[in-house]
């Protein structure tokens, strides 16, 4: 399943730049982080899910050689050459995602030249649904299927993360680009950042999520994401010297290690690795009380996260705060913010049946309180794929 209508936007707006139908069109989607909150890059493990929002990407062949570019929201076009990525964009900086999947493809034996292009999103940007993974695998998706070339999806993964980290500054872990990539019809993912492994956890089916945005500014490059990845590295090491085994990342300490030790980090360090060792333990208790259908237990998990994220990690924000308050007023399983942090949205778990009513009531609440955030019913939903 993938978002009709943006599809047929982005190809009818390839076509009228370019005067020509796209050869190749893919699309990926954007994602929930539902549990799991900056654990991929300690090499922990996550929940997530794809949702009904994503990106596609058009090529076509061009009758000159370089890549032209389109943003089909902005109707700008950006132009260059795929050989000579070293320079990046600063007019068009969202060219950088792109640029970056074709240049780390390159390693793959995947060339492309001499293309046209468009990408078109019906994420909100900088709601902290990774619009920029989703990005990032449409595009990867689209020039193999162009160029007529395979790789294994967890090396799409990585090639979408070193394209964030080199082309757009911003040093992510795995989790995005596998939500958009593995992602199934209502159903999370598990993740394990370690091993790279996936697999499947199906939802009860009287359950949705809610999408709560409060259309706070959120741009992880310039957020404190690289200072909370450097503290948890920090706290890793710190661990490391106390127990008489290898910790090489906040994966390998035990919960009640950590919980012994703390004391003995240093207290910034502790501070923040508290939200992450918490945020593992809860994913894989979490597994377990799905299985059993405690929702009401799972759901308390999602408010404990962002209890932790507020205080200890600090990366929530006085808006987030608000709307994940209204949504257990209003009656929500549970909810936390979804995404790396600093502004984006909330996510809430709720009964189908409730879906509407807790939208509205937060929304009240929330307006109350000087917030105007729009509220939608998210639908777990199949991982990226080329149309046509």
């Amino acid at each position: 399943m993938y978002d009709e209508n943006v599809v047929k936007e982005t190809i009818a707006i390839h076509t009228e730049t370019y005067n020509k139908e796209p050869a190749t069109v893919s699309y990926a989607p954007g994602r929930i982080e539902v549990l799991g909150n900056h654990t991929d890059y300690n090499a922990g493990t996550t929940f997530s899910c794809a949702i009904n929002m994503g990106h596609c990407f058009c090529i076509s062949a061009s009758d000159k050689p370089g890549v032209r570019l389109t943003a089909g929201d902005l109707r700008e076009t950006a132009e260059f050459d795929p050989t000579t990525p070293d320079a990046l964009e600063k007019k068009y900086q969202w060219a950088n995602y792109v640029k970056g999947v074709m240049h780390y493809l390159r390693g793959f034996d995947v060339e492309i030249n001499g293309v046209d292009c468009t990408f078109l999103g019906s994420i909100p940007m900088g709601a902290g649904l990774s619009s920029s993974a989703a990005l990032e695998v449409a595009t990867a998706y689209a020039v193999l299927s162009y160029t007529g070339k395979e790789i294994d999806k967890i090396d799409i993964a990585k090639i979408g993360q070193r394209a964030e980290h080199e082309f757009a500054g911003c040093s992510c872990g795995l989790l995005d680009q596998f939500s958009s990539i593995y992602g199934i019809h209502h159903g999370l993912i598990h993740s394990d950042f370690r091993t790279l492994e996936t697999y499947p956890v199906q939802l009860p089916a009287d359950v949705v999520f809610l999408m709560i945005n409060p259309h706070v500014k959120h741009a992880l490059a310039e957020s404190p994401y690289n200072a909370r990845r450097q503290s948890c590295e920090k706290a890793a090491a710190q661990l490391n010297e106390l127990v008489d085994y290898e910790v090489t990342a906040l994966r390998d300490i035990k919960f009640e290690d950590f919980e012994a030790l703390k004391d003995k980090l240093d207290p910034e360090a502790a501070q923040r690795a508290t939200h992450v060792v918490g945020e593992i333990y809860r994913v894989e208790e979490g597994v377990q009380l799905l299985k059993d259908g405690k929702l009401k237990e799972f759901g308390q998990f999602l408010y404990d996260s962002h209890e932790t994220s507020r205080t200890a990690f600090e990366n929530s924000c006085d808006e987030l705060d608000i709307v994940v308050a209204a949504a257990r007023e209003a009656g929500a399983l549970g909810a936390r913010l979804s995404g790396g942090g600093w502004g984006g949205s909330a996510v809430a778990l709720v009964h189908a049946s409730e879906a509407d009513a807790i939208c509205e009531k937060i929304i009240e609440i929330c307006r109350a309180k000087n917030i105007e955030p729009t509220a939608e019913i998210i639908i777990p939903s199949a991982g990226a794929t080329v149309v046509r």
